[in-house]
């Protein structure tokens, strides 16, 4: 499995993901060590090919701009409601892109989502040819995919004086198999229920 840190020098990571990081290193005894992160990123892979992704955003300074976790639950804030809202839209907004939207969940500083993206005439039409990264702006990709959601999302908050702000970059993990979706999926789920372990939870 590889690991790669999108719109960001391949090194540089955020104090957030170093947390989310740690915090699958504390679940090796559940998920009996299978689970782990790379360091390394996947360098020359085409990623508006399809497959399963493993997403995670986080706010500017992990502010908890999305609510807040009650009694192990997440309760959203405004600005919560509209992140889950527009993810919700994300498979509607691009029907040629063939997406399947999995398990997500928005957190008070950050948001983890599982995102299929299923064959198209995008990846179909390329899939035999080698890629080879660009310099132009990406478009139809995981990348484009996350700038749209984001941008939503803040032009929300900024209509309605709401004061928020993303992380500049996003990560994301290919997903290669059931075993691996399912203990992701695990992860999502159980996520609000862990907050008070959580090294994001400041």
């Amino acid at each position: 499995m590889m690991k790669i840190c999108r719109d960001a020098h391949p090194y540089v990571e955020t104090q957030c993901i170093a947390s989310l990081r740690n915090a699958f290193a504390n679940a090796t005894d559940k998920y009996k060590g299978k689970y782990r992160i790379p360091s390394n990123r996947l360098m020359g892979y085409n990623y508006n090919a399809n497959g399963c992704y493993y997403i995670t955003i986080c706010t500017k300074n992990r502010e908890h701009y999305f609510g807040k976790i009650v009694d192990r639950e997440m309760q959203l804030s405004e600005i919560g409601e509209t992140a889950k809202l527009e993810w919700s839209k994300t498979a509607m907004l691009r029907p040629d892109m063939n997406l399947r939207l999995d398990e997500s969940i928005v957190m008070p500083n950050h948001f983890h989502c599982i995102v299929f993206i299923d064959g198209n005439q995008y990846n179909m039409a390329n899939a035999s040819l080698p890629y080879k990264n660009s310099f132009i702006p990406q478009s139809k990709n995981i990348s484009s995919i996350i700038r749209g959601f984001k941008s939503a999302v803040t032009a929300y908050a900024r209509k309605h004086g709401i004061v928020f702000a993303w992380q500049e970059r996003f990560h994301d993990i290919i997903i290669h198999d059931e075993e691996e979706l399912n203990r992701v999926r695990s992860y999502i789920f159980e996520n609000p229920q862990n907050w008070d372990k959580d090294e994001c939870n400041e």
